[in-house]
């Protein structure tokens, strides 16, 4: 692919390098009209990334003489003097922002609430640190002055807290020193010839401020105007991703068609990430001037992993999700954890480490997580976090990842030393809030991956499209909700606090969008995508500026971009029904719900019990009707073997002192078992009257939850009885609760053969005239025995059937996949029988 150099005129059309041509030539003229030396005069630009541009300009157009020194007011300040932030300064750093707000809100008097205000106040403080860095610090404290009055009087209304936390961060902000104090020194004034501005699409405070300062030698500088919209093509897109598809097939067109660079504008930078993974795929050089969260790379995900699982009540997931990411954990060891995890369904990882407590992989999870407890300070935590991720291994990984390089950046780490140097680092924190500190500061911080010397592509916000010699621009998010007409202002501040405080009013936002989408449409080519539908299903209008100029008389410029994507017809090939084989893999030992997976589908019989490819469960989910049956069938048993220990004590305590135990077993959190707890009496009592009517009849119970195994020639049939009871004639009762609906349960006897279980489970007693009965344990009717009055047939019709279905499959017959029934809908195996391409329904 062809690669040209960020600015070259061929490539990147006239209209913006005239425009620097007119700008520098003013610079030129007021520079001699002054009488300012160029090396005594600054520039001040808007944004750094015009700077490298301005200073090859000029070096193009004054071969010959000084050059005065293009700045941003950041790069100015920075040249002037070093400065280190105060031990209670807003620094503009979050994570040592963060340690100081809570320091003052204990001070203020809310150590109660620093946990759920300390964001909160770094928050406003910073928007408000701005406005005050662009005045004067000997003007400060009126700035502050004039803040507080716009604030809200402190109170005891319900307003109370954001009263307060309004006027702390007035005081933080208007108390701070900052580094752009240096540029109102007396040192800075006398080594300044000339103040020549070239202002942004939005006012900047402090450029207006030091306008102000050295007005004498101050010169504003206009950009000339836009040139008229260039070729302009619109993409309605179905979705996310066919948006994605096509804005990388527009940048591939129009470097192809040696357009470069491109500009990507980055307005959803979830859809740019995957705009970028596309394009890098196809080896072009990209140059991310915006970058993302460090929050979101995998680096930081491996650390807030860990801080996770080494919560004290942390879940068996977070742990799991921890280890997953930990190579010292990788191995045979991991997997046989998490498959006992969903086998019992341990969601929380403290019950975990004590039923294994025994285990040696377990003992180094734990050894770990112990490393993570208790109180301590910043500098101690860091040093604790900085030996879990050695001891996990994940320190060298990120000591060797440009991302992983910027995380332990910002949490302080220089090398494997620790380098804590904030005032309030001594503050002794909670896990909890060490994580909180942790997140806070990967959110706020961005990663830009290292950039290609000369891009193909520069992705960039619209609003920097300001003095950008590009050759092409592609804009994807253009729909209502990712470029609306007007952005909302950030903070808290109403309007009339906006206006007092010279934070930008939503009327001054929308004229700069409005600006930055006038330069992005003056691009020679351009394409404009947004998408029709959001990911919810909800159907998105393209922005009003989209709709504003689908009708401008414009047709020759505005057309309806032609899929940029090339088409490939793809011949249909579709695939048969799999009837695979299951003689190789004989079976020995059959249950009976593998049997009626059986009965249902072979080929699911084959796919999960076979191959073994059943699939894990989850851990951590809501509660459902299955655990409430799982919690009958363990109060049942609990009750009944209390019960024939004691058969003279209070039945109705018995099954309570059950249903209490059980519940404890469950380990659900507070409020998950409330829907139990509602239907637990009226369902106690419908059982216990149930029983009493049940005993008359001379039945006893005999054992509960029990294992029970018989041999069927060479096979051996395995199952567990919920509950086997003992009639007068001593022949056995098998009972199997069912939470089901009454209906549904009536309907299984009705099925005759069709319904396995009952049958399947006489067998397992090994008696010659076996009864059989489902019991219904229901939450709204009484509870009601149903019993299958020909169960000793049944169970003779089902022993002939699974000894000859198993000869069958050991002589190799086919086990075809059915397709049938709702069974599909909810079936493991879906995936791998590939119904919905079978070349026949």
């Amino acid at each position: 692919m062809t690669v040209t150099a960020e600015i070259d005129p061929a490539a990147a059309g006239q209209p913006v390098l005239a425009a620097w041509d007119a700008l520098l030539a003013q610079v030129d003229a007021q520079l001699r009209a002054l009488g300012a030396h160029p090396a005594r005069s600054v520039v001040l630009l808007p944004y750094a990334q015009l700077l490298p541009v301005a200073a090859r300009l000029w070096a193009a157009k004054f071969p010959d003489g000084f050059a005065p020194r293009f700045e941003t007011t950041h790069n100015w300040a920075t040249r002037c003097a070093d400065f280190a932030p105060g031990p209670n300064d807003v620094s503009f750093d979050p994570g040592r922002d963060l340690l100081t707000a809570a320091s003052l809100l204990e001070g203020a008097g809310l150590r109660q609430q620093r946990a759920a205000l300390a964001g909160p106040l770094v928050e406003q403080a910073t928007q408000l640190a701005r406005l005050a860095a662009s005045v004067p610090a000997a003007m400060r404290p009126d700035w502050m002055a004039l803040a507080q009055g716009a604030m809200p009087s402190a109170g005891d209304g319900p307003l109370k807290l954001d009263a307060a936390l309004a006027r702390l961060a007035v005081a933080w902000a208007g108390t701070s020193d900052y580094a752009s104090d240096v540029l109102f020194g007396p040192r800075v004034g006398a080594a300044l010839d000339a103040l020549l501005i070239a202002p942004g699409l939005q006012p900047d405070p402090l450029v207006l401020s030091l306008a102000e300062h050295y007005f004498e030698k101050t010169v504003h500088l206009p950009w000339p105007e836009p040139p008229p919209p260039g070729q302009i093509a619109l993409h309605a897109c179905m979705d996310a991703e066919d948006e994605a598809e096509r804005a990388a097939a527009c940048v591939l067109r129009h470097l192809h068609e040696g357009r470069a660079p491109v500009g990507l504008v980055a307005g959803d930078r979830v859809l740019t990430r995957r705009i970028s993974a596309l394009l890098a795929t196809r080896g072009v050089r990209m140059r991310d001037e915006t970058g993302w969260k460090l929050s979101t790379t995998h680096a930081a995900a491996g650390v807030v992993a860990l801080l996770a699982a080494g919560a004290p009540r942390a879940s068996s997931d977070a742990v799991l999700d921890w280890l997953k990411l930990s190579p010292a954990f990788a191995g045979p060891e991991l997997v046989a954890l998490e498959r006992r995890l969903r086998r019992d369904a341990v969601r929380d990882w403290p019950r975990a480490a004590v039923l294994m407590a025994d285990d040696e992989f377990v003992g180094a999870v734990e050894a770990v997580r112990a490393s993570l407890q208790g109180t301590r300070s910043l500098g101690s935590w860091q040093d604790s976090l900085h030996g879990a991720l050695r001891a996990c291994g994940l320190w060298a990984p990120l000591a060797q990842d440009a991302a992983g390089q910027a995380v332990l950046g910002a949490l302080g780490y220089a090398g494997d030393l620790v380098d804590v140097a904030h005032p309030h680092a001594e503050r002794r924190l909670r896990l909890a809030e060490f994580t909180q500190w942790v997140r806070t500061t990967l959110e706020a911080a961005s990663f830009k991956p290292p950039a290609a010397p000369a891009p193909d592509v520069i992705v960039l916000p619209m609003s920097q499209l300001l003095g950008r010699p590009l050759a092409a621009l592609v804009l994807p998010g253009a729909d209502e909700q990712r470029l609306p007409a007007a952005p909302e202002p950030s903070g808290p501040w109403s309007a009339a606090q906006r206006e007092l405080l010279r934070l930008p009013s939503r009327e001054e936002l929308r004229q700069a969008q409005q600006a930055a989408w006038q330069l992005a449409l003056a691009v020679p080519q351009v394409d404009v995508l947004w998408r029709q539908g959001d990911d919810s299903g909800e159907a998105l209008l393209p922005s009003p500026l989209v709709q504003a100029l689908q009708f401008q008389e414009l047709p020759a410029l505005v057309t309806q971009g032609m899929a940029p994507r090339l088409a490939h017809e793809v011949a249909a090939t579709p695939v048969a029904r799999p009837a695979p084989s299951g003689a190789a893999l004989p079976v020995t030992r059959l249950s009976a719900s593998a049997y009626e997976q059986l009965r249902g589908c072979p080929y699911r019989f084959f796919a999960l019990r076979q191959l073994g490819l059943a699939e894990d469960g989850e851990l951590d989910v809501d509660v459902d009707k299955r655990d409430f049956g799982t919690w009958v069938h363990a109060v049942l048993s609990a009750f009944h073997t209390a019960l024939r220990a004691a058969p003279e004590a209070d039945r109705v305590a018995l099954m309570d002192r059950a249903a209490t135990e059980a519940a404890h077993a469950l380990t659900l959190e507070e409020g998950e078992f409330l829907p139990f707890s509602v239907a637990w009496p009226a369902l106690r009592d419908g059982y216990l009257q149930w029983l009493q009517a049940h005993e008359s009849t001379g039945a006893r119970f005999e054992a509960a939850e029990v294992n029970h195994e018989l041999a069927l020639g060479a096979l051996q049939l395995h199952g567990r009885l919920d509950r086997l009871d003992r009639q007068p004639d001593g022949s056995p009762l098998v009972i199997d609760y069912k939470t089901e609906s009454a209906t549904r349960t009536e309907s299984r006897l009705k099925a005759g053969t069709e319904d396995t279980q009952l049958a399947f489970y006489a067998l397992l007693t090994g008696h010659d005239t076996p009864r059989a009965a489902y019991l219904n344990v229901g939450e709204r009717d009484p509870a009601k025995l149903h019993e299958s009055p020909d169960i000793t047939a049944l169970a003779a019709l089902l022993a002939d059937g699974i000894q000859h279905d198993l000869a069958r499959m050991a002589a190799g017959a086919p086990l075809p996949a059915l397709g049938e029934g709702s069974a599909c809908d909810w079936c493991a195996a879906r995936g791998l029988c590939r119904k919905d391409f079978w070349s026949q329904p």
